[in-house]
């Protein structure tokens, strides 16, 4: 996630866009009301200020003590200091840190493939939103991380993601799992949430050459969000992005 160096707002480009459209609208459905917003390994603050900059309150929780100084330092420069809060944790202590019932909206960002029990986390984000509340979640893509090892020549590690039950490319892999639409709907199911929408996020984006990104950033930015929801070009992008409710 890209932002300004000066305000913090977002910078959407090809690699962030499917993502935004589907907050933007999720924000337009609640416009002016003030949201109550989880940010769950949510690092400097990529999405965690614009939201801020936009009304809402937001609590950053991430692991790292020098990613949420970045996040101070940024809120501060965008004039939003006020309406975020770091806490440091991460996602397997997620039910330890967050009330029950106390969010309108959690992002979940690139977490469940590094955390211990992906189930139990998943578990913890639906029972900290308020009936109604919403969940974006993104994770890696197993297909995409199949076709890029082969497509390199990495056969052997390519064929490892293909039959590894976690999507693993062997023991130095440094993600614990990657996910299927199938089976992170499936994981976000169990745990109660409504799975509304899915989008593959970075379909072509890491395909394309810098060169093909400079030349016409408009025109990448349109085929990414024309392609993000309709399979199978959305199942084999780097991160898929799923947004569930809680009834």
């Amino acid at each position: 996630m890209e932002t300004s160096a000066r305000t913090g707002r977002p910078l959407v480009t090809a690699r962030n866009a499917a993502v935004w459209a589907v907050l933007r609208k999720e924000l337009d459905r609640h416009a002016g009301e003030t949201l109550t917003v989880l940010d769950v390994g949510g690092g400097t603050g990529g999405f965690a200020v614009p939201l801020a900059e936009a009304g809402h309150t937001v609590t950053v929780i991430d692991a790292s003590p020098d990613a949420l100084a970045a996040l101070t330092r940024r809120a501060a420069d965008a004039g939003v200091a006020d309406r975020i809060r770091a806490v440091q944790g991460d996602g397997d202590a997620l039910a330890t840190l967050v009330d029950p019932g106390s969010a309108d909206l959690i992002l979940c960002h690139a977490v469940l493939e590094v955390v211990d029990d992906p189930a139990e986390v998943a578990a913890a984000i639906a029972a900290a939103l308020r009936p109604g509340g919403a969940l974006s979640l993104l994770v890696a893509g197993r297909a995409a991380a199949v076709l890029g090892r082969a497509v390199n020549g990495h056969l052997r590690a390519a064929a490892a993601l293909v039959t590894d039950p976690a999507g693993r490319a062997g023991p130095r892999d440094t993600l614990l799992r990657r996910f299927d639409a199938d089976g992170a709907t499936g994981l976000l199911t169990a745990a109660g949430l409504t799975v509304e929408q899915i989008h593959g996020v970075r379909v072509v984006a890491d395909l394309l050459p810098a060169t093909a990104l400079e030349d016409d950033p408009q025109a990448v930015l349109d085929l990414e969000l024309e392609l993000s929801s309709r399979p199978p070009f959305r199942d084999i992008a780097s991160q898929l992005h799923l947004f569930a409710r809680r009834s």
